[in-house]
């Protein structure tokens, strides 16, 4: 399959993006720029993390108003798989891809540090090589990762198995309404996750569990 990896100023992961889209689907993904009007012919469209902007106005605010967002929403459309993971995730909901918001964790602090994530929903394209309720570890890294969506918006995600994750055992690190810690559009091809999993596929990171997500969406997981 191949991919995309969208590069905005401030973003600071997307190398770790792009190497673990190597590494796994053993091509680089194609590289698109903040003022890029169309996307190549791709299957999967990654928006890594860091700070768009310098998280100015609201972290993902100015990203998602970017030329290159409307080529990724009219992808996803057309029935593109998205990725947004961290700053990606924001960006996915300030550009209306996804419900609900991402405010300041809890506690006002940045967090990083490894968490627990249960698979909520194990039957996406992006989850598939896991199993329902797999308890995996993942870091994170990140100021504004707590979500929440009105009691409406809660009950239709929850309903209709759009959260794909949640903070498990306790390690919430930013108070997200019911653990939410990732979720899918309702047609099941954009996916935003606050967690990190790119950074963790090989030994040399300490454990391989995010690699079953890119395995998974990349169509190499049964």
């Amino acid at each position: 399959m191949k991919s995309a990896v969208v590069l905005l100023p401030g973003l600071n992961r997307d190398r770790d993006m792009i190497a673990a889209l190597t590494k796994i689907s053993g091509q680089p993904p194609v590289t698109v720029w903040q003022t890029d009007t169309e996307i190549p012919d791709v299957d999967l469209i990654a928006i890594p993390g860091g700070f768009s902007f310098g998280d100015y106005l609201r972290c993902g605010a100015i990203a998602a108003r970017s030329p290159v967002m409307r080529a990724v929403a009219e992808k996803a459309a057309q029935g593109v798989m998205v990725l947004g993971v961290c700053n990606g995730f924001q960006i996915l909901l300030e550009a209306g891809m996804l419900p609900g918001v991402l405010m300041r964790n809890a506690s006002l602090r940045f967090v990083c540090r490894e968490i627990k994530l249960q698979v909520a929903n194990a039957n996406t394209a992006f989850t598939r090589g896991y199993r329902q309720h797999q308890i995996i570890r993942c870091p994170v890294a990140h100021h504004d990762g707590n979500y929440f969506a009105d009691a409406e918006t809660l009950a239709r995600i929850e309903g209709e198995g759009q959260v794909v994750f949640r903070y498990a055992e306790g390690t919430n690190p930013n108070g997200s309404i019911n653990d939410i810690a990732g979720i899918i559009n309702d047609r099941g091809n954009v996916l935003g996750l606050m967690p990190h999993p790119e950074n963790l596929i090989e030994a040399a990171h300490g454990g391989t569990d995010g690699r079953l997500l890119f395995e998974s969406v990349l169509g190499m997981a049964a």
